[in-house]
């Protein structure tokens, strides 16, 4: 019987359908859905209320990296928050396992950016400077 062991989390990749080389990320945020419910009172029933389904929400996706200069990426982010000039996209973020292969992506459909924003500079300290998208979305599924 062969061992399980549970994939890593820091050996992944992020596409862009569009926008060309713009996968090199430290981290990815935002994967998860919930659904909501509404809560129904029924006529004679006071011990509790029914809860229903009633939509998914998705949080916004939100990654970080090294800054680039003259990133095609951040064009498309400028574009959005500068010019109201907004290119929906899907963005693919897949997780690999130790041969590079992959395991799951998610593919997240109609993103598009929200925010966009640098780490403080200090001189007191020493480290790179990180940017950080924040894209909103529909939905994601799993391929």
């Amino acid at each position: 019987m062969a061992e399980y062991y549970p994939p890593l989390g820091f050996h992944f990749k992020v596409e862009f359908d569009d926008i060309d080389g713009e996968s090199e990320f430290q981290s990815v945020a935002g994967l998860s859905v919930e659904l909501q419910t509404e809560d129904i009172a029924e006529g004679g029933e006071n011990r509790f209320k029914h809860k229903l389904p009633t939509r998914t929400s998705y949080p916004n996706l939100v990654l970080k990296r090294g800054a680039v200069v003259g990133s095609g990426l951040i064009k498309w982010c400028r574009d959005a928050v500068e010019n109201f000039d907004i290119s929906p996209t899907n963005v693919k973020v897949t997780l690999l396992n130790e041969e590079h292969e992959p395991l799951t992506t998610w593919n997240i459909v109609h993103a598009w950016p929200l925010k966009w924003s640098v780490t403080d500079f200090s001189a007191e300290e020493s480290k790179l400077v990180v940017e950080t998208i924040e894209l909103s979305y529909n939905y994601f599924n799993i391929l």
